[in-house]
């Protein structure tokens, strides 16, 4: 006898799969860029990145492309909403917002989004591996799947000029990020940006988290790198910004979900 035939595998089209949506208005996709950039925030804050008054990420405004969407300063990362957001010019004024800017690190982030007119987003926080990873002026090695996805795509600012308040400062970093997608500012911490909000926040979480690998595993031994070959096959298939938003997006549901109220 015939055991019972098996249910047939749904069609693949029929199943759900997250991607960056299309927008059908610049309005629709200002409100996108803000509530992923409050959502952000957030994640940051739960993570421990915040440091004080330190620490921002930007997000490019659709329509005034010179205009950048940024947190309040000295508001906590896990208290921010949508409707907290300030937008400011490249010089660093206000248009839309009830609140300062923290005008060192606004500087920096400008400089970084005029020199790549590619780049939505840019993120940059005082993280504690981060800056353990900067106080040694190095980069992150190719030790796991994870940090392969850095390889060869991120430089190390090799200077330290105490806070950045000037354009020039700024210039110099964005020269040092060049096409990448992440600098360790030396003595200072990480930086990375991305296509979206969602893409350059989770390279920065990613970054933190391999620089916390490898500074462990040197702590304990002496990590096995992998070999460029290896190395650079797997930053091809998981370093793309495309890859960094799929990432992401559990994180993007767990914030949403569980706090709502950073939606208003």
């Amino acid at each position: 006898m015939h055991g019972p035939t098996p249910p047939l595998p749904r069609p693949t089209e029929q199943l759900r799969f997250a991607m960056p949506p299309m927008h059908e208005s610049l309005d629709d996709e200002r409100r996108h860029r803000k509530e992923r950039l409050a959502g952000a925030l957030r994640i940051f804050g739960r993570l421990g990145f915040e440091d004080g008054v330190s620490g921002h990420i930007t997000a490019r405004d659709p329509e005034f492309s010179d205009c950048f969407w940024v947190n309040p300063f000295g508001m906590p990362f896990k208290h921010v909403t949508v409707g907290d957001l300030v937008m400011a010019n490249g010089e660093g004024q206000v248009i839309e917002g009830r609140y300062h800017v923290n005008q060192a690190a606004f500087t920096v982030h400008t400089q970084v989004h005029a020199a790549r007119p590619d780049v939505v987003a840019v993120a940059h926080c005082h993280s504690v591996h981060g800056r353990a990873l900067a106080a040694l002026g190095e980069l992150l090695d190719p030790i796991t799947q994870e940090s392969c996805a850095f390889y060869e795509d991120h430089a190390l600012y090799d200077a330290y000029t105490g806070v950045a308040v000037d354009a020039e400062e700024g210039r110099r970093v964005a020269t040092a990020l060049g096409s990448r997608k992440a600098l360790v500012l030396r003595n200072h911490g990480l930086l990375t940006v991305g296509d979206s909000v969602d893409a350059a926040a989770w390279w920065f979480v990613s970054m933190e988290r391999s620089s916390q690998v490898q500074l462990t595993a040197r702590a304990a031994g002496r990590p096995v790198l992998i070999d460029h070959r290896q190395a650079v096959a797997t930053r091809e298939q998981l370093g793309g910004d495309l890859v960094a938003w799929i990432n992401y997006q559990p994180m993007w549901q767990d914030i949403s979900r569980s706090e709502p109220d950073l939606l208003s």
